[in-house]
């Protein structure tokens, strides 16, 4: 196979996050630009549709950039001339490709094609698989929950047209899983399906060897004894099918009326399209339960992968691929579109979508154009300029644009709330407190308005009408997991453990919670001795994640074994967690390994905690740590007391803090430890923490990067003190009991106290707060009278 493996760029468009993570070859970049093609890959479990789209910045090598959207249970999708189509469980989605909106999608310049929703029609929960036009221009759907091919119009929820002749009866029962469809001389032709069943769910008695070929024109079975069959495709006059169950792209050989095996891929194949003599095929890792149990993939590979494979037709080689390992475990469709680059997918609520107009030709000579300087000065373009700054953290020009907008029109939809966050962080908080209170009163009911108004409360220090604010949004809402999560920061700010981490609870409940399939179920916190406990980490955050480690341990004791599933990043930390049995990535657990499970942030919730639990290094093995980094630490110079400083150790959080304060934070500690520098070593996690001023002072050299966590924590165990931003550092030292000093915003997350200079979590923790934004002469006095005190006490070491 050509090509090494490279980490690729991913995107999320503008509004949604995602643990997504993905490598590919090196050569796909260059395979994408040859064929002049980008591919559009869904995937129903993620709830995602993803553009893989060929990249290059400058100079820099090219890459593959993966930017996704969310979608309601995406499945089939298909492209004809300008458009482009998605079903999902119960929905078909319609979009056409509109070349001069492309233009305005940020960065200019850089997008060929822009599809721009048109369409959605309803058909009810018919559980929508493969999709396709016809060349009359209709749309074809295999529907699998009625067994049926069936078009849509305006009129009915769906047309059926066909039925393969073994099912007697249209039924909402799935009888045969009929799921793929190949067009031929643009005509419905040929399909698969999982059994040659007429029951309900029939077809699952047999699924490792009861699937078929069908034609469709003749009602003929062509082959039978397929295992799991998907995506049959007539192309380059051969007709192609997936055989899922045992991870192979056959195809039908004409003379002997039998499958020729062309590839065998390391996953459940499902979703291809072809370009010349390459198809690209979607390959998902087979879920460890009823359904998918006895599957030949199953015995032959024990590791599956999920991602988008290239495969070379006429050899079966692969070329290269696009691999997910984090975020993404199968795939359903995969669509080439032919001489499109860098495409867009814009969500209807985009302004662009809803300042892009496309008309007939023959009419445009009647209509009056706004030009760009009219679009930029209206409500919505000033908005949307206004929004871009706000996420920008260009707070005065936010807010300058938000009050533009009220000048305009004083209703307009979520301008005072955006002013009244906006002058929340600048520090205005009385002016900021009138807008929001007045958006209060004219929408009492909106959950986002109570939450932002009790964020300025406790910015203010008011927490009796802080906790008010959030008690309202979750009793005007009680079904909006937001205002829940909301209320659960604030109670554990102020200790209120047990009620709070029962609010957490519903961070599993909103739009983009993290989802873990698994036949097992959920631990319910009682003891289960002989039991194995698989626990997953549901977030990226290593500082979140160093805090919940004591729980490992505490669970490990009402069960017989802990297993931990993690990404590799945070792999070699957990492995040396008091109570961690093992510790791998998710595909590698089999479900015979484990017999329940249980998110790492729910372990509070599920043990009853009411107090923080004090334990050495919180929860992490000194030992263990100590093996698992070689013996990494350097020893400094003999004497002399060594200071590590942390202004931000990772793109997030040197975004929180924004460039300015980042500049201003590093340069007063280091003028700070640098005006008593005799008889002091001093280092840093980033040297680039001076937001690219680094080179004008006298940057300290760096610890380990934060993706090596047993190598940082190792550093960090030969240092006298650690000062910083909240980052993985600071929680570091914290844990491994290091007189650690952490710099505070007004409003710091969860797991930071509200008023307290100590914490429940890290007795050896001193915090200091910023009171009010842009004002760090109290927090640099504070800091100064600490540091004298310190270097006047006898050294620890």
């Amino acid at each position: 196979m050509a090509g090494r493996v490279a980490r690729q760029r991913h995107d999320n468009g503008p509004v949604n996050e995602s643990s997504l993570q993905s490598v590919h070859t090196s050569n796909l970049p260059d395979i994408l630009g040859q064929l002049g093609v980008s591919l559009v890959v869904t995937t129903y479990q993620s709830g995602k549709v993803i553009l893989v789209r060929r990249d290059q910045v400058g100079s820099d090598p090219p890459t593959v950039n993966t930017h996704f959207r969310e979608f309601d249970r995406p499945m089939g999708a298909c492209a004809k001339d300008q458009r482009l189509s998605i079903g999902g469980a119960h929905t078909v989605w319609e979009f056409r490709n509109v070349p001069a909106a492309a233009a305005k999608v940020e960065p200019e310049d850089k997008h060929d094609a822009c599809y721009l929703p048109r369409g959605v029609h309803f058909t009810g929960n018919i559980d929508i698989h493969e999709m396709n036009w016809s060349a009359s221009d209709e749309l074809w759907l295999v529907n699998t929950r009625f067994s049926c091919l069936c078009t849509i119009d305006r009129e009915h929820s769906f047309n059926p047209r066909w039925w393969p002749p073994f099912v007697t009866a249209l039924a909402p029962e799935d009888r045969c899983h009929l799921n793929g469809l190949a067009m031929r001389d643009g005509e419905p032709r040929y399909v698969t399906a999982l059994g040659e069943t007429d029951t309900r769910g029939g077809w699952r008695a047999n699924k490792v060897s009861g699937g078929l070929l069908m034609d469709v024109q003749s009602g003929e079975i062509l082959l039978r004894g397929l295992s799991m069959p998907h995506s049959p495709r007539w192309y380059a006059g051969k007709l192609w099918v997936l055989e899922s169950g045992k991870g192979s792209l056959a195809c039908l050989d004409a003379d002997t009326g039998e499958l020729r095996s062309v590839a065998s891929l390391p996953g459940f194949t499902r979703g291809i399209d072809f370009v010349g003599p390459i198809a690209f095929i979607g390959l998902s890792k087979v879920r460890e339960s009823a359904v998918f149990s006895g599957l030949p993939i199953t015995r032959d590979w024990a590791e599956r992968e999920c991602g988008v494979w290239v495969v070379n037709i006429e050899t079966g080689e692969t070329l290269g691929f696009l691999r997910f390992d984090d975020g993404v475990e199968e795939i359903f469709a995969v669509q080439a579109l032919h001489a499109v680059r860098f495409p867009e997918l814009l969500p209807a609520d985009s302004p662009l979508t809803n300042e892009t107009y496309v008309v007939p030709d023959e009419i445009l000579k009647h209509v009056a154009l706004a030009t760009p300087k009219d679009v930029e000065a209206s409500p919505d373009g000033i908005m949307a300029r206004a929004l871009e700054d706000h996420r920008q953290k260009r707070f005065d020009r936010a807010a300058a644009g938000f009050r533009e907008c009220l000048a305009l029109q004083a209703d307009f939809p979520n301008a005072r709330l955006g002013l009244g966050v906006a002058l929340a962080e600048l520090g205005e908080w009385n002016h900021a407190l009138e807008q929001l209170q007045t958006a209060v009163e004219r929408e009492p009911d909106r959950a986002d308005i109570q939450i932002s108004l009790g964020s300025l409360y406790q910015r203010m220090r008011e927490f009796g009408q802080a906790r008010t604010a959030f008690e309202t949004a979750v009793r005007r809402q009680p079904k909006d997991a937001g205002a829940h999560v909301a209320l659960a920061a604030f109670l554990l700010q102020h200790g209120h453990y047990r009620e709070g981490f029962a609010e957490y609870e519903w961070r599993l409940k909103g739009a983009g919670a993290p989802t873990f399939r698994s036949p097992h179920p959920d631990w319910d916190g009682q003891a289960a001795p002989g039991k194995k406990l698989l626990v997953y980490i549901e977030h990226d955050d290593p500082r979140r994640l160093v805090v919940l480690l004591r729980f490992i341990g505490i669970a490990s004791e009402k069960v017989g074994q802990v297993f931990v599933m993690s990404t590799e990043p945070f792999a070699p930390l957990l492995s040396a967690v008091t109570g961690v049995a093992d510790v791998r990535s998710q595909g590698a657990f089999a479900a015979a390994d484990y017999d329940m499970k249980a998110s790492l942030d729910s372990l509070p919730f599920l043990l009853g905690v009411e107090s923080a639990p004090q334990l050495p290094h919180a929860g992490l093995d000194a030992a263990a740590l100590a093996r698992r980094s070689g013996g990494a630490a350097s020893s400094g110079s003999p004497g002399r007391r060594r200071i590590g400083i942390v202004c931000a150790h990772s793109a997030a959080a040197a975004q929180a803090i924004g460039v300015e304060q980042r500049t201003a934070l590093f340069r007063t500690l280091n003028a700070l430890v640098m005006a008593k520098a005799d008889g002091i070593d001093l280092t840093s996690p980033d040297a680039r923490a001076a937001g690219g001023n680094a080179a004008a002072l006298e940057a300290p050299p760096p610890l380990p990067d934060s993706g090596d966590l047993v190598a940082l924590a190792c550093a960090i165990a030969d240092l006298d003190l650690v000062i910083g931003v909240d980052s993985a550092p600071i929680h570091l030292a914290a844990a491994l009991g290091k007189p650690t000093w952490v710099l505070l915003d007004p409003v710091p997350e969860w797991y930071w106290p509200a008023e307290s200079d100590t914490s429940d979590w890290y007795p050896d923790i001193r915090i200091f707060r910023q009171p009010r934004p842009r004002d760090s002469a109290e927090l640099t006095g504070e800091l100064c009278a600490a540091f004298d005190r310190w270097l006047a006490a006898p050294a620890a070491r």
